[in-house]
């Protein structure tokens, strides 16, 4: 599993960190850096048509090594990493042979990564991990599926005598602010479907997934010498502070779980003259999802109402942008696509976690623009945070579940269930 390491730490150690701010693709110069090495490892490995265009988006080709029509198919990751939290100087520790106890991350700043607090990685006591140092991100998300699908791929070009069909793979920049899939060119992709490795734990498998949507809302107010303020200022933290307030309390993130929908306060800055909101909406639920983005709306013009005289104008201003739907209604009419994956896990004695994502990957806009993309496992844990960490023994197995993919769809057994 040496070159599992290898190759996962040449990437995790390059910054891919994006920018929701910024309008460009890909956000960040720095994306770039990976993007042109996988470029480089996919010609290296003997995969043909590989490509990059303009925006960053990569794609390369398996031919196909048997005599019959088989349907071609996908795997797709991302290489940007999350900008909630830091990804530049990611220095990687790779702890053999865990024995179930505390691993200290930093022993200066004491850090630790505690099965106490993380109960999951008492699954992975024996094998080998790789955490953070505690000051950064690890990057598993999504290095962890790029390693997974390039290490399948080489396995594959390396040992013809397992069949497969055509393979087209995909690297793309910009999910993790939700724009992974907008350049994506599905035509030229030329997959009937494909598969995200980008879940969690060692088998997942999911092709549900949230209706999500973002929201900025902007507070106005009226500064005033707060000895003369009577009658006359306006807070806008407090106005800003009035609106979290009429938001449901208990759904949260941290409070929620399974299907259960949530409102997530995920940035507020501001003065007394300005506040600006921003957090996303998230429900399985479509109906549910739109009542959601209709309480917002609702909040702001009661507020707006209560200071119309006082203000003047609209004192609150909401922005609500959907980000993606629940793909589950692209996947299901082709849902032996998911049964190949199922298949796959089972007979490599790999137990499968179907459920839904409570979050989304570039698959979901993917099935709406016509390549149904269920989401597969890639290990890690913890992700965009100093406890993330990612069992190499996972990475092994989910390249075990592409070339198990890979082999099953070139014999065909699936269009018979």
């Amino acid at each position: 599993m040496q070159h599992i390491i290898d190759r996962f730490v040449s990437y995790v150690t390059i910054d891919t960190e994006s920018d929701a701010s910024s309008n460009s693709t890909p956000s960040t110069a720095k994306q770039w850096d990976l993007a042109n090495k996988l470029v480089e490892e996919l010609k290296n490995i003997g995969l043909e048509d590989v490509t990059i265009d303009d925006k960053a988006y990569i794609m390369a080709t398996l031919p196909s090594n048997v005599d019959h029509e088989v349907p071609t198919i996908g795997f797709i990751s991302h290489f940007d990493t999350t900008p909630d939290f830091t990804g530049a100087n990611v220095k990687p520790q790779i702890i053999p042979n865990y024995d179930g106890k505390d691993i200290i991350l930093n022993a200066e700043q004491n850090i630790i990564l505690s099965p106490s607090y993380f109960k999951d990685l008492l699954q992975y006591k024996g094998q080998t991990l790789i955490t953070t140092d505690g000051t950064t991100l690890l990057g598993a998300d999504d290095k962890a599926g790029i390693t997974e699908i390039v290490t399948a791929m080489e396995f594959l070009v390396k040992n013809p005598e397992i069949k497969h069909g055509k393979i087209r793979i995909g690297f793309t920049p910009d999910e993790e602010i939700g724009r992974g899939a907008h350049h994506f060119n599905v035509e030229k992709f030329g997959a009937e479907w494909a598969y995200t490795m980008d879940g969690s734990q060692v088998g997942e498998l999911e092709y549900e997934n949230f209706n999500a949507a973002g929201a900025k809302i902007t507070f106005k107010g009226k500064s005033v010498h707060p000895g003369y303020a009577k009658g006359k200022m306006i807070n806008s933290m407090l106005i800003a502070n009035d609106f979290i307030n009429e938001l449901p309390k208990g759904e949260t993130p941290q409070e929620t779980r399974g299907y259960q929908g949530f409102f997530h306060i995920h940035h507020l800055s501001g003065s007394i003259e300005e506040t600006v909101l921003e957090l996303i909406i998230r429900d399985h639920n479509k109906l549910k999802f739109e009542k959601r983005k209709e309480l917002i709306q609702k909040i702001a013009k009661k507020i707006n109402k209560k200071f119309a005289k006082q203000f003047g104008s609209a004192i609150v201003i909401a922005e609500v942008n959907d980000q993606y739907y629940n793909m589950k209604e692209k996947v299901v009419p082709v849902k032996y696509i998911v049964n190949i994956a199922e298949t796959a896990m089972r007979e490599l004695g790999i137990k499968p976690i179907i459920k839904p994502i409570r979050g989304g990957t570039d698959g979901c806009q993917l099935s709406y623009k016509g390549l149904p993309c269920p989401n597969i496992f890639a290990g890690g844990h913890n992700f965009h945070g100093k406890y993330e960490y990612v069992p190499v023994e996972s990475m092994q197995k989910a390249v075990d579940v592409i070339i198990r993919i890979a082999e099953l769809t070139a014999k065909g057994d699936y269009l018979k269930k």
